[in-house]
């Protein structure tokens, strides 16, 4: 993976450094390197199964690493001084919440809060409750609060200790679709009036995207690419983060000087983000997303240059797949009033005004200064 881009500011909080987990003869987590620097929300994004979770669970001390070092604050808490979960200084949110059900709201954020002084208790429970909007809740227990209660009485106890790192395993998976989309919102101004870093997360590519300062997606026990929200979707730098993040098509062409020729036409070279010139003759892929493209019915068959072949009804938006004439498949995205017949010709046009990413033909990720990172032999 290519170095980090784009990091925070501010000295590093965690620290992984070539870290690996494996169950017998399986590697779940592989070489592992990050930085997460004070103060900023970063999110592990990836499928079910890619070693996301598990690495949550490397960096709270519920798992020790089989290779590689874990450092918080620039102290070691793996290897030979193995520092349990207890020590870590490390705040976890479980997608269950775990609240006590016999205790009131209020008594559940204090529970974190054992030995402390108990007037500093009281206050901090008091700043707390106000912090998540619940003030006027602190008496009730936990089936007298709806989901989203229930979230952030979890969250304000999670922060009661002030830990240095907060983890939340997938934080918003229990909550409808509506509430989960408020609540990260929510959680975010919470952590950042806060002023704690913190390490979330999510199979759920729009949650990521909108509540993080940079994602970290992974694949298959490894880091495919760390960046800002913005970077890591306009310029993926594998087919898989193209995919994953969002309806991905990849229109076939050839670099001819000023111009990229695709099926839909010649593509300015300034509009292609970073192709190098030794890429001049060569056969490329650009990636286009459903808003970069759109299909328009004509009323001379001779006009079109695509067939629609499937199409999506999302609501506010319909989701057409068009096969284009030289064969590639490309998504567009129509607002649900315009109709495009199932089957009916059309003409695709390039609609983009922004940079284009894009891949060598045949290669899975995307070439780094006229070199191709990793090629389609690879891996």
């Amino acid at each position: 993976m290519e170095a980090e881009p784009e990091e925070a500011s501010g000295d590093p909080v965690l620290e992984l450094d070539g870290v690996s987990k494996a169950y017998g003869g399986t590697r779940v987590v592989r070489d592992l390197d990050l930085r997460v620097r004070e103060g900023e929300l970063l999110t592990l994004l990836g499928p079910s199964g890619c070693g996301k979770t598990t690495t949550l669970r490397l960096i709270a001390g519920l798992e020790r690493p089989t290779g590689g070092e874990v450092r918080l604050n620039g102290r070691p808490v793996t290897g030979d001084g193995f520092e349990p979960p207890e020590e870590r200084d490390v705040g976890v949110v479980f997608q269950e919440f775990a609240l006590f059900p016999h205790l009131t709201a209020r008594e559940n954020v204090a529970f974190g809060l054992k030995g402390a002084d108990e007037s500093d208790s009281s206050q901090r429970v008091d700043d707390l409750l106000e912090l998540v909007g619940l003030t006027d809740h602190g008496d009730k227990h936990p089936d007298e609060l709806s989901g989203g209660q229930q979230q952030r009485v979890a969250l304000a106890r999670s922060l009661a200790p002030e830990p240095h790192l907060l983890l939340l395993d997938e934080p918003f998976s229990n909550l409808d679709v509506d509430l989960r989309v408020e609540m990260r919102e929510e959680v975010r101004r919470i952590l950042k009036e806060a002023g704690v870093t913190a390490i979330s997360v999510t199979h759920d590519q729009e949650e990521a995207l909108s509540i993080s300062d940079r994602v970290a997606v992974m694949h298959d026990g490894q880091l495919e690419q760390v960046g800002t929200p913005e970077g890591v979707f306009q310029h993926p730098r594998s087919r898989f983060v193209a995919s994953f993040l969002g309806h991905a098509s990849f229109l076939s062409g050839r670099v001819a000087g000023d111009a990229v020729k695709t099926g839909l036409g010649s593509v300015d070279r300034d509009l292609i983000h970073g192709l190098a010139p030794e890429y001049d003759g060569t056969n490329v892929d650009v990636l286009v997303r459903p808003d970069d493209v759109a299909a328009h019915p004509v009323d001379d068959s001779r006009q079109a240059n695509g067939e629609v072949v499937h199409r999506r009804y999302l609501g506010p938006t319909v989701l057409y797949r068009v096969e284009l004439d030289t064969g590639d498949v490309v998504g567009c995205m129509h607002n649900h009033a315009t109709e495009v017949p199932l089957d009916e010709r059309v003409r695709v046009e390039l609609a983009a005004d922004h940079e284009l990413a894009w891949f060598p033909q045949g290669a899975k990720r995307v070439a780094d200064g006229g070199r191709v990172v990793d090629g389609a032999d690879a891996a």
